[in-house]
């Protein structure tokens, strides 16, 4: 009869088939309380689930966080649907996944359900959690489950057990007298789930993601352990809204978005002089790691697109363009194939390696235009690539160094909190599973020799040609934010026959990392403004400083202080409209600009200025020149100080 061993170690034997709820109980009335699923052997499953053979188990409690939540959103999820089909009978539920912090339900239904209806709906919701029934797991034959779906008019569910693999099993989960179908696991009832839940809001959603298909309407929820983490993420999406760069991109004068070029910026002044400031950051942080920039040409012919692989593997994404002449050109949507070919031009030596080549490149990618969002997702942006060409034995040193590099440059933008994830190889891929172990230790390896252990799995989400390391960036209100990517690449490198010539005047062919720091410069744009709230670190700013004046009599003195920023390399701009002083401190806060000098005549008699900071409620007073040289230093970017 089993052997159950435990995460600790312990073993614990029984004479008959045992329950998780029993094993939990076994082990102490505490567990068998807080007891929520199991984990047998690695996978999870409902505490009923009967054990009769030896297996490592572990008992999920709603310490197990990620474990726990997933189980309460999974469960919230179908709550909603019965109690939207007890209110509005004759709706149709078709899929209720989790997703990031909730879950939602497509619903088929002709009349859209209202604000009030998401009330109604919770209410609802928190009843059927009182009722506290029992979640029963049964397996159907499949023409029963087709049989009693159809019978119900449920037509969608009849269709997803038509498309299971024949030899799935067909789970239905009841609680109650109300049932879905359902792969589980759940927790042993609805008294069990949280409420600490919403319901956020309704949207349209096209059956199977397919636009060809019926229009279902979507309801969103969030669901939580408790009510404080509940309260704790609604405060986080209050704060979001206030932070959102597409509002503050106009309130700031930054940038605009207009139908004829969706998902393409139209950068303003001010906007652009953010944008231009990146990229001379990074310029000086690359020529100092031993980078040289090149530029490659936005256009370029099919045929190349083929030899990398980018055809078959992403040709669907790409914008194409046909000549007179009947050439198939495509906007590049990377800048690897371009990298390489300025690298193949002439022969490279072993003694040249490594090879760091960087390009803040323009790519062009078709993505739907419901998935565009701000400066977060766009059609057209601006890569911050670099491709490195190295001999295999130093490609782990070389991701160690890249490493180094991005954590370094993400503490100059205040993110101290970065999390690294590692992909490992797609089911769709390139190369062979030899090259894909020699990649993939290279990547461990450089982590685990820095300490950094802790890295989290994405399994099977590597680039198609190569495994990849991305940095997640956690911002002031703990927003996570996917940016900088290392990939190690020994495939393309054989598809486009890169070589170098070794010691011996042979040629090999090295291994080339794909690097990018900030990721899309846009997208990265915008996380920094969302981050500071638009209060963007003074040397960053787009407009540093407004010098105002009080009364038109002073103008003379103010465009002198003026001249004065403007020589010490700062950027400052003149207010001497005829409005009041305060009503131009307030315009200014509201654009966010870090200092507003204010000039009246004591200032001008003086020689001196006075300075307020934004957010700040006192002036300090200085002499003008004393304030140049401190606000001077204060410019100076963390790539000239460090």
């Amino acid at each position: 009869m089993p052997r159950i061993t435990l995460p600790d170690g312990s073993v614990r034997e029984f004479d008959n088939p045992v329950s998780g709820a029993e094993l939990a109980d076994d082990i102490g009335p505490g567990l068998a309380k807080a007891a929520m699923a199991i984990r047998i052997n690695g996978e999870l499953d409902d505490l009923s689930t009967v054990m009769d053979a030896d297996a490592e188990v572990a008992i999920i409690t709603d310490r197990n966080e990620e474990e726990a939540l997933d189980l309460i959103r999974h469960d919230t999820a179908h709550v909603l649907a019965e109690a939207v089909q007890e209110l509005f009978p004759g709706t149709q539920v078709t899929i209720g996944p989790n997703i990031e912090n909730g879950f939602y339900y497509d619903f088929a239904r002709e009349e859209p359900f209202s604000t009030e209806d998401l009330e109604t709906i919770e209410a609802k919701m928190r009843e059927i959690i009182d009722r506290d029934e029992v979640f029963t797991k049964e397996v159907w034959d499949r023409a029963k489950a087709v049989r009693t779906f159809r019978d119900m008019g449920e037509d969608y569910k009849v269709e997803i057990i038509q498309g299971l693999p024949d030899d799935e099993e067909v789970k239905i989960y009841r609680q109650g007298d109300w049932f879905d179908l359902c792969r589980g696991p759940h927790l042993p009832s609805t008294g069990r789930i949280s409420k600490a839940f919403k319901l956020m809001k309704v949207a349209g959603a096209y059956w199977r993601g397919d636009s060809a298909n019926e229009m279902l309407q979507r309801i969103y929820g969030t669901a939580w352990r408790t009510e404080k983490e509940l309260k704790a993420h609604l405060h986080m999406l209050e704060e979001a809204e206030k932070r959102d760069h597409r509002r503050l991109g106009r309130e700031m004068k930054l940038f605009h978005f207009q139908e004829e070029a969706p998902g393409a910026v139209f950068w303003h002044p001010h906007g652009w002089t953010l944008f231009s400031k990146l990229i001379d950051y990074m310029r000086m942080r690359q020529e100092r790691a031993g980078y040289v920039e090149i530029s490659t040409p936005t256009v370029m012919d099919r045929s190349l697109w083929e030899r990398s692989g980018h055809w078959e593997k992403f040709g669907e994404n790409m914008f194409l363009t046909q000549t007179e002449d009947d050439r198939m050109f495509a906007l590049k949507p990377m800048n690897c194939p371009g990298g390489i070919q300025v690298y193949k031009q002439g022969t490279t030596s072993y003694r040249d390696l490594p090879r760091r080549i960087a390009e803040f490149g323009k790519v062009n990618r078709y993505e739907p235009s419901g998935a565009l969002h701000g400066l977060m997702r766009v059609r057209e942006f601006t890569q911050d690539d670099a491709h490195i060409f190295c001999v295999p034995e130093k490609m782990e040193e070389e991701c160690r160094i890249v490493v180094e590099l991005i954590l370094d440059i993400y503490k100059d933008f205040g993110f101290e909190d970065v999390r690294i994830k590692f992909s490992d190889r797609p089911e769709n891929r390139i190369g062979s599973d030899a090259v894909w172990d020699q990649l993939e230790a290279a990547l461990k390896g450089a982590l685990e020799g820095m300490g950094h252990t802790d890295y989290s799995y994405n399994p099977g989400e590597g680039a198609f040609y190569g495994p990849k390391l991305e940095f997640v960036l956690r911002d002031a209100i703990g927003r996570d934010w996917q940016c900088g990517t290392l990939q190690v690449d020994m495939n393309l490198p054989e598809r486009l026959d890169v070589h170098y010539i070794d010691e011996h005047g042979e040629k090999k062919r090295p291994v080339m990392l794909h690097r990018a720091l900030f990721g899309s410069l846009e997208r990265f744009a915008g996380i920094l403004i969302e981050n500071y709230a638009g209060r963007l670190p003074f040397w960053l700013a787009p407009l540093q400083v407004v010098v105002a004046a009080i009364t038109n009599e002073i103008d003379d003195y103010a465009r002198k202080v003026l001249g004065g920023l403007s020589a010490a390399g700062l950027r400052a701009e003149l207010d001497v409209r005829n409005e009041k002083i305060n009503y131009k401190i307030r315009e200014h806060s509201h654009a966010k600009v870090p200092v507003i000098i204010v000039v009246g005549a004591r200032e001008a008699e003086e020689g001196t200025v006075a300075l307020r900071r934004l957010g700040g409620k006192q002036q300090e007073v200085l002499a003008l020149e004393d304030a140049l040289v401190r606000l001077s230093g204060e410019a100076r970017s963390p790539a000239e100080t460090s």
